[in-house]
């Protein structure tokens, strides 16, 4: 049982500090009288399969889950990504992949030799471009078919409340406590599921987060604004597969989301320690009290 002298609890708290692998950034909710919980827009709706799609997502339309519809699905689904570094790599490169019609990513730092070790979106040729610009090209390389629109500045106030509206998942893929609150907020008011990740050193974590099902908790149910900053990969190093493994799950359990599968992981957080290679599922309780879900918007 969870609780709050539990040992998974204490395990889990011992998680405060995961980040995954951006420069501290920040996004800021301002949440406007103009804006509600509504759908801003969608992806159009795109034309039938041809032969050559049919080819190149068979695989996955051969799954019960999937099929024709499910492939069709995701083919009219807009995803935002948050992130295009350790988290966002692989995120963005499975989802484009497997068929996704529209990806929003975001990212104003630029990439640096550093950052080959473990973000897999970008390369040798890549370093000193705009890390937006250098994962916007991968994508389109890796999959024509799929409508990148590549965001190099900060998401704030009213633009990423939008942004966030016109998605049908979010992505969390930053690296402090800041820019994960202000995406969490913005997913509240617009009524947006949220698939969270973090990862450092050998461990990492990812959670879903569904504002429209009443029992689910926010991601500030799970970490209270206590003011603590998160540690990042730069202070305290980071085991290159490890944001792989993590990444690779966000972008599993964003399909799970788009097909409705099932549950998923809303209202649990799956912990991983890459030295044990042990993986724990903790289930979160929601926060009645809580300062940003307890009171939810009625949404449409």
């Amino acid at each position: 049982m969870y609780t709050k002298n539990s040992a998974c609890h204490r395990r889990l708290t011992g998680y405060l500090r995961l980040s995954s692998d951006l420069p501290a950034k920040r996004l800021v909710v301002i949440l406007s009288p103009n804006l509600g919980p509504a759908t801003i827009g969608a992806t159009p709706d795109r034309k039938a399969m041809d032969t050559a799609e049919q080819e190149r997502y068979s695989r996955q339309i051969k799954l019960p889950q999937v099929g024709t519809e499910g492939q069709a699905q995701l083919s009219k689904s807009r995803v935002l990504i948050i992130g295009m570094g350790g988290l966002g790599s692989p995120v963005a490169l499975y989802l484009a992949s497997a068929g996704i019609g529209q990806v929003t990513i975001t990212d104003f730092d630029r990439v640096d030799e550093s950052n080959l070790q473990r973000q897999i979106i970008h390369n040798r040729a890549s370093v000193g471009d705009l890390k937006a610009a250098s994962a916007q090209h991968t994508i389109e390389k890796l999959n024509p078919g799929c409508v990148v629109d590549a965001l190099d500045y900060e998401l704030e106030g009213d633009e990423l409340l939008e942004q966030v509206g016109m998605a049908d998942v979010v992505l969390d893929c930053t690296d402090n406590f800041p820019s994960r609150f202000a995406l969490n907020e913005a997913c509240i008011a617009m009524g947006t599921p949220l698939v969270s990740g973090a990862a450092i050193r050998w461990e990492g974590q990812v959670a879903t987060f569904d504002p429209k099902d009443p029992d689910c908790p926010c991601y500030r149910c799970l970490y209270p604004d206590t003011g603590v900053e998160a540690a990042t990969c730069a202070m305290e190093g980071v085991i290159a597969p490890i944001v792989g493994v993590i990444g690779t799950m966000q972008a599993l359990e964003a399909l799970n989301v788009l097909l409705r599968t099932g549950p998923g992981l809303r209202g649990r957080v799956m912990v991983f320690d890459g030295i044990a290679m042990d993986w724990q599922t903790i289930n979160l309780p929601r926060n009645s009290d809580c300062p940003v879900c307890s009171a939810r918007p009625q949404y449409a």
